[in-house]
């Protein structure tokens, strides 16, 4: 006790913080490491300019381009014929509408007599009908593609049977994706409108054999091939290449719905199962 009273200097006063916040205290500038730039922020920004697959909702539809070539000729093409067909006679020769947007329909009224005036002084009620039926066909064309345009977004990674490699996408402009139920929806437009072209022309030769060919017998066999048989068969050519292409889509996404893979379901395949 002596010798602590003697010490030459006092002891340092006693520390009123408990040990753990003095441990908390001296260890938190450490803990924190300093702020540095994330990769994986980088990668998002590029990325974020280009939709991909999985943000469309999974199974999407890119259209094909050999599609969109021929609905591009083929609606104007239709809209043309319907209104001929609709605004007789007053579109026909002779007529105060013929000159000059029907003036082709002259030769073309000679070479087939339903949009002839055999057809329309007979009261024959069946070019009027395929011309309405056309309205109902372009209609259904146009929601597709309406609905490609504003609900797809601009993409590389096409999806769809029909759609094009990647060496043809943005060839014939900007490839658009469309995913979901809008892709769905838009598919089975087309599907159906497809098949509807088909089924229409298809009844429109079947009338011509069943009649004897009573509207376009009376032409020579150059004149009936490059005037009536090529120009009707690309209306038959076109629309089954769109009701494969389409169908195989559908198809696809029943397949992913119900667990399978979209790459091994097809017409082919199926049909040979059943052979089995």
């Amino acid at each position: 006790m002596v010798s602590t009273r003697n010490h030459p200097s006092n002891f340092p006063p006693p520390s009123l913080e408990s040990p753990s916040k003095s441990l908390t205290r001296t260890s938190r500038p450490s803990s924190s490491p300093a702020p540095t730039s994330s990769p994986t922020k980088g990668k998002s920004k590029g990325r974020s300019k280009q939709t991909s697959k999985h943000e469309l909702g999974g199974w999407t539809h890119t259209p094909s381009n050999l599609t969109l070539i021929w609905l591009l000729i083929s609606l104007p093409l239709v809209a043309w014929d319907t209104g001929y067909v609709l605004l007789r006679p007053h579109s026909m020769p002779g007529g105060s509408l013929h000159w000059p947007i029907w003036t082709p329909y002259k030769l073309y009224g000679e070479v087939d007599y339903i949009y002839g005036f055999p057809a329309l002084e007979a009261g024959n009620g069946f070019t009027s009908a395929q011309g309405v039926m056309n309205i109902a066909e372009s209609l259904g064309y146009v929601a597709y593609l309406w609905l490609v345009w504003r609900f797809g977004r601009a993409t590389e990674e096409v999806e769809g049977r029909g759609a094009p490699g990647s060496k043809l996408v943005g060839w014939l402009g900007e490839a658009r994706s469309i995913g979901g139920a809008e892709a769905g929806l838009a598919v089975l437009i087309a599907f159906t409108t497809s098949a509807l072209t088909l089924s229409k022309t298809l009844l429109y030769w079947l009338n011509e054999y069943f009649s004897g060919f009573a509207n376009i017998g009376q032409n020579d066999a150059l004149s009936l091939i490059f005037l009536w048989i090529i120009p009707n068969g690309l209306w038959m050519v076109f629309p089954a290449y769109m009701i494969y292409v389409f169908g195989q889509e559908l198809l696809e996404a029943l397949a992913i719905a119900s667990g399978e893979s979209a790459s091994t379901v097809s017409i082919g395949k199926i049909l040979a199962i059943k052979d089995e």
